[in-house]
């Protein structure tokens, strides 16, 4: 593992008012890590996620990304740094194509004189590079509505999102919920092949034998402070769960 992590936040806390939602909160992911963040609701973890990802910035502390200290004070900001972040619960639109999904506000364009319109062609290869291709999914028609590919399906195309934009840092919020075991499947593979391409992942889960078993490092949230930082060699499963159960 290279000793410059990809991203480096030191001393971060977040007031929102009276409530102290990170307290004093170091973190750092390496490239090609996937790390698991698990605590009961209202333990700080997705706060920390959204200033991660641009939603939120901290009342203080310092974040470098690789290697440099920056800002994230939007979505934009954090994309372009190659951050991007697959919530639960606006994953994709079931009523739109599998190739608008994977594109979803960054469709491509093409002029005609003045006028610009979305290049459908470009899109759907570039679409079906990244599911099927990047993936290993068999999804046979980018035209087809998301809505009627599974569970699983519809986790990789949002997940293909980063192949396609050359994402650093992926985070998935709850990636398994609701999902049947072969869609768990499905989840788990695509996190080990972003690690293969030196993508890095944060999995947000209370699902936690789900996202044990592709996890590098297990991170456990309590009351805005973090608890527990160990490699996954050095964590059991069962020891996770009677902290998170104190």
């Amino acid at each position: 593992m290279e000793s410059t992590p990809l991203l480096r936040m030191e001393k971060i806390h977040k007031w929102f008012e009276e409530v102290h939602a990170v307290n004093d909160v170091d973190f750092e992911i390496h490239r090609g890590e996937t790390v698991l963040l698990v605590g009961d609701n209202g333990a700080g973890k997705s706060t920390l996620i959204k200033i991660i990802s641009g939603i939120h910035q901290p009342t203080s502390g310092k974040i470098y990304f690789e290697g440099k200290k920056v800002k994230i004070n939007s979505v934009n900001q954090a994309r372009k740094l190659g951050i991007e972040t697959v919530y639960q619960e606006r994953a994709i639109v079931g009523s739109i194509s599998v190739a608008r999904n994977v594109f979803l506000g960054r469709e491509p364009q093409r002029s005609f004189g003045l006028a610009k319109i979305v290049d459908s062609k470009l899109m759907k290869e570039k679409s079906f590079e990244a599911v099927n291709k990047g993936l290993g999914l068999n999804i046979s028609s980018m035209d087809q509505e998301a809505r009627f590919c599974s569970g699983g399906e519809q986790q990789g195309i949002a997940i293909a999102r980063a192949f396609l934009f050359k994402s650093k840092l992926v985070i998935l919020d709850e990636p398994t919920n609701a999902l049947s075991m072969a869609g768990v499947k499905q989840v788990q593979k695509f996190i080990k092949e972003l690690g293969k391409k030196g993508i890095a992942s944060i999995i947000i889960t209370h699902s936690l034998s789900s996202m044990f078993p592709v996890s590098d490092r297990i991170v456990i949230f309590s009351r805005g402070s973090k608890i527990l930082d160990k490699p996954k060699s050095e964590a059991s499963l069962e020891n996770v769960e009677c902290l998170l159960l104190d």
